[in-house]
């Protein structure tokens, strides 16, 4: 397939190929509903932004609130390769809280914005054309008393009238900005208007020598990325965007995307950026980890799905080459490795793969047995785990429950924090034990007691609980992942009780350990009850 080049080509007598990553994460990803971060997840999301290597960082609008203001002076005296950047209305006060904010900064930047689309003119501001150039040439001038850096942005740029647009940043480059940013704030446009748009900024805006455009797309129809790229073909050489895609109503551009579409399609744009890919993953599950939003399965780049193959035919052929279905690595972006999820999509190939993995070598006959009920178990399963695999491999059965079973499970909570469990266990066989654990909260403790009372610690690699229903009497569904000598194992637990359903998920990881692995010594049996 041949590929027509001309129409991402940017502008001819564009120099840069470096391409700017604006992080606002911390900004308009934050005032986002359900993705507000307090004073230190915002510190540690920003040294993470930082390691990841964006160019600027939005840090926040230290106008809106006093800890706002904080937050943007603490992250901002500790950045050291990443310029600081603090957003302020046209306004006085505003600028001047986004320059003090700022004093602590190695490198700095302000952020004014002011409306310039008919319908902002009209029914936002009151403003006529010219009032709006003489507010926007103010503020650039003030935040200049501040910091020798100021990036102007013309809220609603895709809709204001294009004419007007250029005489707007001609008189902000004139009154001393030196990025201009056109965003499309209702997320509006399409891409071959952003980039049509962005040909003609570039062609008739006298920016030569002193400032570069820059887009901040919004996702209201899904375009968000697309369009960032679009205005990069256009002439843009910084993009504002947020990790996970997070940002007012649909959300922003997502950081990852645009990264790895420019990295993935460097013979189309000839373009680069000083992001470290392999950051990207752990960047998105910090954020998700910070506020407690989960990255959906198929989210590009990240997503748990996003390396992951359950079709038989894609299976196979991702064992003779990779590059039949993966356009990256997983390691690219941070990920350990692609994964083959096994389902009811997949056949014999990917299945044996597995097996030999896990360190079974089935007959022919023996694995027709196995592909047999694997097939079966996975019409009832959405995903047959490891410790499945290996049930069926001993001739087991997967869907056993026990030995061990949860008998009694109580706990004590003090107000700072720490907590104290107490549960009883009973074995198939008859036999009775208990135990006793402190922990961080009720769930560490319990999860303590379970362990020490058994005697198998497995480590505790992945935990989420969920609601299962609406309203108060709402199940809890608690899923884990554990690791145990070289393996790793899945459980959950269902109950109104969040923390009886993490103790049966727990519990139900352990007896699938020791299901599958007959010849480990049962250590409880030394100490439990004739």
């Amino acid at each position: 397939m041949t590929t027509d080049s001309s129409s991402t080509a940017p502008p001819g007598d564009v120099a840069s190929q470096q391409v700017r990553i604006f992080d606002t994460t911390l900004r308009d990803g934050e005032q986002a509903p359900g993705f507000s971060m307090n004073r230190q997840a915002k510190l540690r999301m920003a040294q993470m932004l930082e390691s990841l290597g964006v160019d600027v960082m939005e840090t926040g609008f230290p106008a809106a609130s006093p800890d706002d203001f904080a937050a943007v002076a603490e992250i901002s005296r500790q950045l050291r390769n990443t310029t600081a950047c603090a957003l302020a209305r046209c306004q006085a006060a505003d600028i001047e809280a986004a320059g003090r904010a700022l004093e602590g900064a190695h490198r700095s930047r302000i952020h004014v914005f002011l409306s310039t689309s008919p319908l902002h003119r009209e029914f936002k501001l009151g403003k006529s054309k010219s009032e709006v150039i003489d507010l926007a040439c103010s503020g650039i001038e003030r935040a200049l008393q501040y910091c020798d850096e100021v990036e102007f942005s013309a809220e609603d740029a895709l809709r204001t009238e294009p004419d007007y647009l250029i005489e707007v940043f001609n008189a902000a480059i004139a009154a001393g900005a030196s990025t201009l940013n056109a965003p499309d704030t209702v997320g509006f446009t399409t891409p071959a208007e952003v980039e049509a748009l962005f040909r003609q900024l570039y062609r008739e805006v006298r920016h030569q020598g002193r400032a570069i455009f820059s887009a901040h797309c919004h996702d209201d129809l899904g375009m968000a990325v697309a369009n960032s790229l679009a205005a990069v073909a256009g002439g843009a050489r910084q993009i504002e965007c947020t990790i996970n895609g997070i940002g007012e109503r649909a959300g922003n551009a997502s950081l990852e995307e645009v990264v790895m579409a420019l990295k993935v399609r460097s013979p189309l744009y000839g373009l680069q950026t000083r992001i470290d890919t392999r950051k990207l993953y752990p960047a998105s599950r910090l954020l998700s980890q910070l506020t407690g939003q989960s990255v959906p399965r198929n989210k590009a780049i990240v997503g748990e799905n996003a390396f992951a193959h359950e079709s038989g035919i894609h299976q196979h052929g991702m064992l003779k080459h990779r590059g039949t279905y993966e356009i990256m690595t997983p390691q690219d972006v941070g990920i350990a490795e692609t994964r083959l999820v096994l389902g009811k999509h997949s056949g014999r190939a990917a299945l044996r793969q597995r097996l030999q993995v896990l360190g079974q070598q089935p007959d022919e006959a023996a694995m027709e047995d196995i592909f047999s009920r694997f097939k079966a178990l996975a019409d009832r399963k959405s995903e047959v785990h490891d410790d499945d695999l290996i049930a069926l491999a001993l001739g087991q059965d997967p869907d056993a429950v026990g030995p061990w079973h949860l008998g009694r499970l109580s706990t004590h909570s003090d107000l700072g924090g720490r907590a104290r469990a107490t549960i009883g266990l009973h074995h198939d066989d008859g036999r009775q034990i208990s135990g006793e654990a402190q922990g961080d909260g009720p769930v560490d403790a319990a999860l303590k007691a379970i362990a020490d009372a058994i005697g198998l610690s497995p480590q505790l690699t992945e935990f989420q609980i969920r609601a299962v229903g609406a309203g108060s009497d709402a199940q809890g569904q608690a899923h884990l992942s554990v690791s145990h000598q070289g393996r790793h194992w899945r459980a959950s637990g269902v109950s109104t009780d969040v923390i009886e359903a993490a103790a049966q998920a727990l519990l139900s990881a352990i007896n699938r350990i020791q299901r599958s692995t007959p010849d480990q010594v049962d250590a409880a049996a030394r100490r439990a009850a004739p």
